[in-house]
Parts: structure tokens; sequence; C-alpha cells
């Protein structure tokens, strides 16, 4: 019998779960680890591996589990408070991401990683002074920060253009790191002189329009100086702010478009020719942040006093229920000009998102959604999935999504068109099996633009 308290025996064990790993068998090599942990809780080496393992797996809460132990049992371990501040920032507790990492920082005031984090979290605070100050100290040398790689076989190196103040396309789930060699380069800190680090191909990250116009311009001079291949060209990604998009999709035959207008705070009673209720929210942000219904003139003013930036939308408001009176959000990306769906969330809110819709706790809405993964045409319409695939050409990207619902008459609504959107693998329980091989679908048609 292996005993982890005997080195020989542990070594063998530890070597054993990394080749399972290696092998991409996961589910032996994290029943490996498990192993191992259960007969040494507490060693380190075998907790670190494991967070990173469920991590890339899209475990995020055994990966938080794991670290959280970490940083319980070694409170100056600086990789698990960072990683756990991660995770933290990702699930959008940032109370929690940004104590993890200031305490970093007291550690290790030159730590990259912490700078980042803060970076991020003051970003989305909209605070960009504090903001700023943290980015610039996270790049005392250069703004390229390669990712680990695992992979045995030779590597496709990539080049992942992204911004310092978010906006960029999820990529975690399209980068597998034991294929793609990866170094992320933030563009509006990049030096001209420094020499671009080796790749193929350049994917450009940076997908919001609105958020990133800085980091668009400086993608685009890093593009033009590589000239490599490159997916999601700066140029085009730079039409597909939120106001632009409503204003040139509206012809698109079969689509319905909100009127957008931009507001500076001077002019936040400009909306004489909008009808209550209308939306109101902040450029640059999604997942519902910052973002608000409005009923009367009151109600928009005491709104924007409350939201940050100079210049919000008002964005006609588009009722999106269906005859049950149930507001439906689906989803869908357009990877290589081909149509994928992705999901269908069903609300009684108008603020519609997966995260928050009621898919756990519903089997029929699950049902619904399970039918529009499998067959989309007949789920939609073929009209409706012909006008999606006119807006997805007149974006022209390689990978883009739309978030839309469908009228009474089977037009579409669209609520968001652009780089931004995220794919993400279901959770582990067997309710979700249906949405599994959709998933992995478009997961690999976008794996598919990097070869």
């Amino acid at each position: 019998m292996s005993d982890a308290s005997n080195p020989r025996d542990f070594d063998a064990m530890l070597a054993q779960a990394r080749h399972l790993l290696s092998q991409t068998r996961n589910d032996e090599a994290y029943a490996a680890y498990v192993k191992i942990l259960n007969l040494a809780p507490l060693n380190r080496t075998v907790l670190h591996e494991l967070g990173a393992f469920a991590y890339a797996d899209g475990y995020r809460s055994a990966a938080r589990t794991v670290y959280a132990q970490i940083v319980r049992n070694w409170p100056d371990d600086v990789a698990g408070r960072v990683n756990l501040g991660l995770i933290f920032y990702e699930d959008g507790d940032l109370a929690a991401a940004r104590t993890h990492f200031e305490a970093v920082l007291k550690i290790d005031p030159a730590s990259a990683d912490a700078h980042r984090g803060l970076g991020r979290i003051f970003c989305d605070a909209g605070d960009s002074e504090n903001a700023d100050w943290h980015w610039r100290k996270s790049f005392a040398e250069q703004a390229v920060v390669p990712q680990r790689y695992r992979g045995k076989e030779p590597a496709i190196p990539v080049l992942l253009l992204v911004s310092t103040k978010g906006g960029n396309i999820p990529t975690h789930n399209i980068l597998d790191d034991r294929v793609f060699a990866v170094t992320a380069l933030y563009a509006e800190y990049y030096r001209p002189n420094f020499p671009l680090p080796p790749h193929t191909i350049i994917f450009n990250a940076i997908g919001d329009a609105d958020f990133c116009p800085d980091a668009l311009d400086a993608a685009e001079r890093i593009v033009d100086r590589a000239g490599t291949k490159i997916i999601n060209a700066p140029a085009l990604v730079h039409t597909t702010g939120r106001a632009a998009n409503a204003a040139r999709l509206a012809d698109v035959p079969g689509v319905r478009a909100p009127h957008i207008k931009e507001l500076r705070r001077a002019d936040i009673d400009g909306t004489k020719d909008m009808k209550f209720p209308l939306l109101l929210r902040s450029k640059g942000f999604h997942t519902g942040q910052h973002f608000v219904r409005v009923e009367s003139t009151e109600e928009l003013r005491a709104a924007a006093a409350e939201l940050p930036g100079d210049i919000l939308l008002a964005i006609e408001y588009l009722d999106a229920r269906g005859s049950d009176g149930m507001a439906r959000k689906y989803r869908v990306m357009y990877i290589g000009g081909e149509l994928y769906p992705i999901h269908l969330a069903i609300s009684a809110g108008w603020k519609v998102h997966y995260f928050t819709a009621d898919m756990a706790e519903n089997a029929a809405y699950r049902e619904e959604e399970r039918k529009f993964l499998e067959d989309m045409a007949m789920a939609l319409g073929a009209p409706a999935v012909a006008a999606l695939t006119r807006i997805g050409e007149k974006l022209g990207l390689d990978y883009c999504g739309i978030d839309f619902a469908l009228d009474h008459d089977g037009r579409v609504i669209v609520f968001e068109a652009n780089a931004t959107m995220v794919i993400n693998p279901p959770p582990p329980e067997p309710i979700w099996d249906y949405r599994r091989a959709p998933i992995a679908r478009a997961l690999n048609a976008a794996r598919e633009l990097l070869r």
C-alpha cells in the first residue's frame, strides 16, 4: 500500500497524477490528486497543482476551496493569495478580491499580479487615477506577460492583445494551455521599441469599443507592425460600440435595434425625444453593471447622478417578454462565419442574465433551452436565423456574439452584439448535460480559428 508519508511513495503518486494530467485523463488525475491529499492534506505543492488544475478545467468552486485552504494555512503564500483574489474578482466579489491583493502587496510590494488585480478593481469602480497607478506599477519593465504552458507537444504560439482597463474577451476556456503557448500583451503600455514576442497568430481579445478605444488604437499599431494573421482585427472591433451598432443594425431585415442616445452629464435632459420607460447605463460595462431602468425624468436625473462615467447611454426599452410574461434572452456566437447557440435565459425581471435567471430551479425552462440548443432553426424560426446571420456578417468579426430576444412577430430584438461574449462550460451537475455538446462545439470552433 502506498504511503504519502514515505518520500518515495509520495514522489511516485505525484508523478502518476501528473502523468494522468498530461494525458488529459482529467477524471483519473483529479482522483489521484485527491488520494494524495487524503493521505497528506497539507502538502502545499499538491494543493497548488490541484488548484491550478481545477481552475483550468472550469471547476472554479473547487479551485477557490483549494486556494482558500492554502491561504488559511500559509497566509504569506503569494501565489495562493493572488489566485484566490483572481477567482473572487471573476466571481464579482470585489471586496474579497481587494483584500487578498492588498495582503499580497504587504508581503511583496512589487507583485505585478497584485497590482494588476487592483488595477482591474479600481477600473471597475471608475477610479481611473488609482487604476492607472497600479497598472504602471505592474508594468515596471514591459507590458508582456507569458502565460503558463502545460503541453508536451510543440505549442502554437499566440500573441494575445488585451487592455488593462478590461473589456476583453474571456479566453481562458478557448486558449487551452496544453495546445497554445500564450503571451499576453497589454496594448496601452506596449513600447514600440521592444520586439514583439514570438508568435504565429495574433488574437485581439480587446472587445469593448466603448470602454477601450485607446487600447484598440494601440492594437491597430501592433497588428500593422506584426504583419501576421489576426483574429478580430482591431479596426473592425472599433465599430462595435453599443450606439454605433444599434444605428447600423436597425436597417438589417428581420432585426429590431433600440434607439440609443449618448448623453453627457450636462445634457442629461436631452431625452425628450425618447419615451419612458427607458434604460440608462454607463458605457463600457457588462453583466448588468451600472445599468438601470427609469420611468420618469426625475428618476433619470437621480439614476444619472449615481452612475459612473462622463457619457451615459439612454436606450429605448424594447419589451422582450413572451406571452407568459417572462423575459427571454438568447445568446448565439458567430465564429468563423457560423452561428453557434450558447444559451437561453428566462427570467421574470427585465434585466436577464444566465447566472441570475431561473434556469436551475425550473425544468420546463431547461427543456425550452435544450430545444433551442439542439435545433436553433426550429426554436427561433428560419427568418430569425437568417437575421442573426446578417448581423454576424455586418459585424465582420471572426469571433463575436449576439444577445437577443424575439418579438411577437419573430423579429430579432438586439440587446448586444460584439466580441466580448463569453462561452462558459456548464456546471458539473447532471441537469446541465444537455448544454455540454453545444458549448463544446462553439469552443472547438473558436480554437480552430487559431490553428
